[in-house]
């Protein structure tokens, strides 16, 4: 191998395949990156077994070659370097990378790329293809709600269908269900439906780019992975096996009660009553058109007996009858912060229904979250 590329290129590119590399590698080699030279320049690959990483460096190849070096050594390395042109030089014989840059000199020694788990763009055409903002603005209100705990792993991914021109992504834990809806570019037939892990898509939401590009989503025939390609990237993950559980008839259709509130101030108000919740089983209190509130807005109160209490009075636009409903905090601060709009609408049915939460003016998202049954 005899390659040749600009320092900031590199340092983008191994900045990118580094969130695949495994932190508790089982095989040595999974704390490696792969670095193979194309006709193009030079192929980034790094892999967890879960998902793989593929990026392309632009650059000037004069041999052939791969290896696989410490991706962390590399990755620092490069960051260290000046920005100017990087060549690259395998020794073949004793599997040792020569990196140069400037009047650096340095080597490192490789393990052999025979070693390295196939992380192969999937060669299918692409199923569908999205657009990259609208997918990572999707992502950021469905993924949190997504489980963290392994005892039911279908619930540590998000459903992911794919029907007509219309994408669903559905996340769920025991206490509380998003779901997102956004436009395809591409409509799909037949309709498909995959269960992608959590992790992953918190990985493709760091490497989406800002810029309004397609995204290319490839989904193998045996519904073992699926593929996301945009911009010399490609990141290949698992599926999930299992059937999602149905979260449809949980989603409450009518109300007895709405409020429409300041998304900031509600947030706002959630953060302070998170503080005393702590003390508290993280138990906060929401009541619509009670004495805090002066029968008009709504109110949000902590009570921690051995700490002291906390309340604040929110303007808001009630509508329906007078309730009071608790709430985990971390539940509802997560989709505050996420929701997007100026306006949030937090509809209720009773204590013991699930609430519902809304972006006002918007139809694409939903957020249910399970009430907290209290003494009181």
């Amino acid at each position: 191998m005899n390659v040749s590329v600009m320092q900031e290129n590199l340092a983008r590119g191994l900045g990118v395949v580094s969130r695949a590399v495994s932190s508790r590698a089982t095989l040595p080699v999974l704390a490696n990156v792969l670095l193979k030279t194309e006709e193009s320049g030079l192929k980034l690959t790094a892999t967890n077994l879960e998902i793989g990483i593929n990026c392309w460096v632009p650059g000037k190849v004069e041999v052939q070659g791969e290896i696989t070096v410490p991706a962390r050594l590399l990755t620092d390395l490069v960051a260290s370097l000046p920005n100017q042109r990087i060549d690259l030089q395998l020794s073949a014989k004793d599997r040792t990378l020569k990196v140069s840059c400037g009047g650096s000199r340095s080597s490192i020694k490789g393990i052999d790329a025979d070693e390295f788990p196939v992380v192969a763009a999937i060669g299918e055409t692409p199923a569908t293809s999205v657009d990259a903002r609208a997918l990572r603005d999707a992502l950021q209100q469905v993924v949190f709600a997504a489980a963290s705990d392994e005892s039911r792993p279908i619930l540590t991914g998000v459903l992911t269908k794919l029907t007509g021109d219309t994408m669903t992504l559905a996340a769920a834990d025991n206490y509380r269900i998003a779901v997102r809806t956004l436009k395809l570019e591409r409509p799909v037939s037949p309709e498909m439906s995959i269960v992608v892990p959590a992790r992953s898509y918190a990985e493709l939401m760091r490497i989406l780019p800002d810029a309004e590009a397609p995204i290319e989503i490839t989904v193998t025939p045996n519904k073992s992975q699926v593929l996301f390609h945009v911009e010399g990237i490609d990141l290949v993950s698992r599926l999930i096996e299992g059937q999602f559980p149905n979260y449809e008839p949980v989603i409450p259709q009518s109300h007895a009660s709405r409020a429409v509130l300041d998304r900031e101030a509600f947030l706002s108000g959630a953060r302070r009553a998170q503080i005393f919740a702590r003390d508290s089983a993280n138990i906060v209190k929401i009541e619509f058109g009670g004495e805090t509130s002066d029968g008009e807005g709504v109110s949000i109160t902590a009570h921690a007996a051995d700490v002291g209490d906390n309340a604040d009075a929110l303007e808001a636009a009630v509508e329906g009858s007078p309730t009071t409903i608790a709430f985990n905090a971390r539940y509802l601060l997560d989709v505050l912060a996420n929701l997007g709009t100026e306006q949030a609408a937090l509809e209720l049915s009773g204590p013991l229904a699930p609430g519902v939460v809304r972006g006002v003016g918007r139809e694409d998202y939903v957020h249910v979250i399970m009430p907290v049954r209290t003494a009181s």
